[in-house]
Parts: C-alpha cells; sequence; structure tokens
C-alpha cells in the first residue's frame, strides 16, 4: 500500500500538485491520466522516491518491494539481458553478485564461510534458484526469443530493449508497480499478454498509458489528475470520461431536477457495470460503482481541440488500384507484388511488423519515394492529404503559428485564423510562438490543422497518435469516425485501429500481403485462434 498525505510539489513559482491525499491498495490497478504537462510521470517519480515532495509525505507499507518501469533504453548496455531482467529485485541481484564475487576467492576464512552461508539462507529464502528461469520465462512471454537472453543490452534493437526493461519491471512479484507508458513499442501480442498479466496481478498497480483501449481492460481505478490535485474514480477510462461528458451536459441543462439526474447517471451506472462483466473484479466493481453518488465527478478543466475533417470535393467512383507492387531496400523485398483496390467508404489499417514497411507504402503513394517494379492508378477526382510519421521536415523555419497555418488557408483574415487555431488549443500569444521551438503534441495539432484546413477527399495517417495527449486522442478518434472520404492509417492505439477500420491489410515479412474487409477487432481475433 502506498498512502500520499498532503502531498504539494513546487517548482519555482509553479505548482504542480497541491495538498493531494490519495491512498493505493492491494488488488487495485489505478491509471494516471491528465493533460500534457499535468505531471503525470512527475507523480510516478514522487511514488517511487526519485524526487522528494515539497511539503507532505509519501510511505509504503514497511517491508513491500516497489518496481519502477521507466524510459531509459540505454541505462544497462553492458549488461546481459537476463541479468538485466533479474536485476528488477535490487536485493537479491546484490546477493547473486556478491556469491559469485566469494566463490571466485582463492582462500576462504572461517568468517568468509559464515557470511557465505548467510548468503545462500537469503538466496533461497528470495527463490534465488528460480530466478534465471523466471526472467527467461518473463522475456519469452514478451516475445524476447532465447537468442537474446544471454546478449549485452547494447546489442539489442530498441523495440526489444523495451520488452527487457518492461520484464525487469515485472520480476519477483513485486508488491507496487509503477509502469510509465508500458504498451510503448510493444507489438499485439505482447499488449495482449500484459493486459492479461495485470488482470491477474494480486498487488498495487498504478499506470501511466495514452493507451485508452489497455486502460479500460485493466485498470479498476482513475485517478484525474486536475486543478493540482488528484482525485480517485471508480471504474475505468471510459466510466470516467463519459461520467465527465455526462456531468457536464446535466449542468447545462440546470432547469431538470436533480431526480433526473440521478436515475440518469444510474442507468449509466449499470450499463457500465454489465460492460464490466468479463474482468476478475467485476463483482466488487459493481458494488462500487452502484455507490457512486453524482457529486462526487467534477468537470473536468482539460480541453479537447475541434478535429473534424470536411472534404472539398467528394470522391468519384475511381479511388485508388494497386498493381504487383514491389520494393526492394538493401537487397531485402520488403514490398512483394502487392496489390489492392480501394473501394468507396474504405477506412484501412495497415499492418506489419517493421514500421519502416508501412511508412515507405505510404511514401510511395504519395510520390516521395520511388518504386521498383509495379503500377498506382489515383482516381482523377482524388485530393489525397498526408500526415506523416516524421513531420520535422515542416518546422525547419523562422515562422510563427499564425504564419505558418496561413501559407495553408486563401483567406489571411487573422480573426478567422485566430479562431481556427483556437479551437485547437492554440489560444492567445500562443499563435505568435515559433514553430521550430513547439512540442512534439503541438507539432501534431498544427499538422492536423493543415490537413483539415486543405479539405482532402482521401487521408493517409502515419501513426497519427505519436505525440498526442489523451483528450487530442479522443478527438482525433472522433474526426476519423464522423470522415465522409476514405482512409488510409496505421497506428497502436487499439481504441482508434477498432473504432475507425472496416478493412484490414497486414504486410508480412516477405513483403506480401492479407487483406480483409473486416473490423480490425476481428481481424486481430481471428489471427489469435490460428
Amino acid at each position: 500500500m502506498i498512502q500520499v498525505s498532503n502531498v504539494s510539489l513546487k517548482f519555482g513559482k509553479r505548482t504542480l500538485f497541491e495538498d493531494v491525499n490519495i491512498k493505493f491498495t492491494n488488488g487495485n490497478c489505478y491509471g494516471l491520466i491528465g493533460a500534457n504537462g499535468s505531471g503525470k510521470s512527475t507523480f510516478l517519480k514522487l511514488l517511487s522516491g526519485e524526487l522528494e515532495t515539497t511539503t507532505g509525505e509519501i510511505t509504503i507499507t514497511k517491508g513491500e518491494r516497489l518496481s519502477f518501469l521507466k524510459q531509459d533504453h540505454y541505462q544497462f548496455d553492458d549488461k546481459r539481458v537476463i541479468d538485466v531482467v533479474i536485476m528488477g529485485n535490487t536485493k537479491l541481484y546484490e546477493i547473486m553478485e556478491e556469491k559469485d564475487k566469494m566463490y571466485s576467492q582463492t582462500e576462504f576464512t572461517e568468517e568468509d564461510g559464515m557470511k557465505l552461508a548467510n548468503l545462500e539462507a537469503e538466496f533461497l529464502d528470495l527463490d534465488g534458484w528460480n530466478a534465471e528461469p523466471d526472467a527467461a520465462q518473463l522475456l519469452n512471454n514478451l516475445g524476447v526469443k532465447e537468442e537474446y537472453h544471454y546478449m549485452e543490452m547494447k546489442e539489442l534493437p530498441v523495440k526489444l530493449r523495451v520488452k527487457v526493461l518492461l520484464a525487469q519491471a515485472l520480476f519477483g512479484n513485486p508488491d507496487i508497480l509503477l509502469l510509465d507508458e508500458p504498451t510503448n513499442s510493444l507489438d499485439i501480442e505482447a499488449i495482449k499478454w500484459l493486459e492479461e498479466f495485470l488482470i491477474n496481478f494480486n498487488n498495487t498497480v498504478i499506470i501511466v498509458s495514452h493507451d485508452r483501449h489497455f486502460l479500460n481492460k485493466v485498470c479498476t481505478h482513475i485517478c484525474d489528475i486536475d486543478y493540482s490535485k488528484i482525485k480517485l474514480y471508480i471504474g475505468n477510462y471510459d466510466f470516467w470520461y463519459e461520467s465527465s461528458e455526462l456531468l457536464q451536459r446535466q449542468m447545462r441543462e440546470s432547469n431538470k431536477k436533480k431526480e433526473e439526474k440521478i436515475k440518469e447517471l444510474q442507468s449509466f451506472i449499470a450499463r457500465f457495470s454489465a460492460n464490466a462483466s468479463k474482468s476478475k473484479q467485476a463483482t466488487s466493481r459493481k458494488k462500487m460503482l452502484e455507490k457512486i453518488q453524482l457529486d462526487e465527478i467534477v468537470p473536468s478543466s482539460r480541453k479537447y481541440p475541434y478535429i473534424d475533417f470536411k472534404i472539398e470535393k467528394p470522391a468519384g467512383k475511381e479511388i485508388l488500384k494497386v498493381e504487383n507492387l514491389t520494393k526492394e531496400i538493401d537487397g531485402k523485398i520488403i514490398l512483394n507484388k502487392v496489390s489492392f483496390t480501394v473501394l468507396k467508404g474504405d477506412k484501412i489499417c495497415f499492418l506489419a511488423e517493421d514500421d519502416m514497411v508501412k511508412t515507405t507504402l505510404f511514401n510511395i503513394l504519395m510520390g516521395k519515394e520511388k518504386y521498383d517494379k509495379g503500377s498506382i492508378e489515383w482516381g482523377k477526382t482524388i485530393n489525397p492529404g498526408y500526415l506523416p510519421q516524421d513531420n520535422n521536415e515542416y518546422f525547419k523555419t523562422d515562422k510563427n503559428i499564425m504564419e505558418w497555418i496561413g501559407q495553408f488557408y486563401d483567406i489571411k483574415d487573422e480573426t478567422i485564423l485566430r479562431g481556427f487555431l483556437g479551437r485547437m488549443l492554440f489560444s492567445g500569444e500562443d499563435v505568435f510562438k515559433k514553430v521550430s521551438v513547439l512540442s512534439g503534441g503541438e507539432k501534431a495539432r498544427c499538422m492536423l490543422s493543415k490537413m483539415m484546413l486543405e479539405e482532402p477527399n482521401f487521408l493517409i495517417l502515419d501513426e497519427p497518435t505519436n505525440h498526442l495527449d489523451l483528450e487530442s486522442i479522443t478527438s482525433l478518434n472522433k474526426g476519423l469516425c464522423n470522415f465522409k472520404g476514405e482512409l488510409f492509417f496505421t497506428s497502436r492505439d487499439y481504441e482508434l485501429n477498432s473504432t475507425v477500420a472496416n478493412r484490414v491489410i497486414e504486410i508480412h515479412k516477405d513483403g506480401t500481403i492479407t487483406d480483409r474487409s473486416i473490423p480490425y477487432e476481428e481481424y486481430i481475433e481471428s489471427n489469435s485462434k490460428n
């Protein structure tokens, strides 16, 4: 258990947290949410002891072990993969090192013998003999094959290093588990395994994640950082989000009786209780949900950008036809006689183990890269808009946001441009910031703004949720669901994939494709059964 009592944190004149009181208990999984810059990762560092509070205290039940997943992929470059995992239990790893050191001695004193005996006893208590097999099992479950287990970390690609660090955090059944963006760079199978692991994990888990589907699957509670406070809600992310929207709607309808409000909320809770029936905590969760009162839910201060892709001219019957498209890079065929035809209303999610393959295909379709063989035939009425994964080339300029966005809009009226930028959360003096110094999230919102102003009837989006906060991802999701044109996209956001895509094209390692006109979720489930 972690008890947070009257905790405040200040950086200079800025107050990040003020008088926070919250208790994290065993058997629960807490999703920590908040707008970008609200202090989610900082709060995890406070809980872990990496940062000190300005006032107040954080206490952990005596004897409990805390494990913290961080994103430093290069911290253990000279260590063996298997050892890095075992280092998740610091005490056990230190004992193993001390044992190895003593056994390498050429001479032993009686005192050395006693010390070694004590070390062996501690080693046994910590289940040390199973350390390597347990670490290997975790790695295998996350998709890190045995051939990598005894390599040094620096020999692994970054995607595998991420998995090793996750295995380290999970190793040895910690009492308290802190996870900062645990699904970053994980493939679908690894995410599914992690979901099941956490659902069945009996200790305390606190997670920061932008993956809404992941939060919905594993969380029993949501901790919302807002107004420098942290408020605890029972239920998953969708429950929190829809509850907040419900309350705001009800507050606008102030002429209605409170009984009507309560009735609506109770109906809403009942529906969510039924939806939660798949989780192992269903029974207890339902009881807790039924106790929620209207006044427990406070409207959020966070803002959602307005994302709506209008179409200048609807597409004709001919959209896009690709035949026998072939591309080779460094002697390897990544696209092998790829053929598909896009039909009216298609919203296609592209999958590939290597992100570079999807990006290359999109670049080829947009004329930014050459292909070796085959043909690409766009319909004469098609006006494609492209959101690349790497957008840095668009921001190598001294222009401010107002000047930058004005390049893509015929009307130069400042009032109109300010109104548009305001809906994308650039207000006041923000519009005069140089685009070269914008954050990743701000650049992403600028690129989405550009696409909306261009009004294309065909969208190609390469990892559009990168750098976006939950609010922006939610708005983007709605915008793509409402888009009336055709769409190609690739994304790690399960919720976006499953609610937007009506067709899936998977590019395999040999460059061939599987093309199925079924929803994303159905495609993933059918593959997992094979």
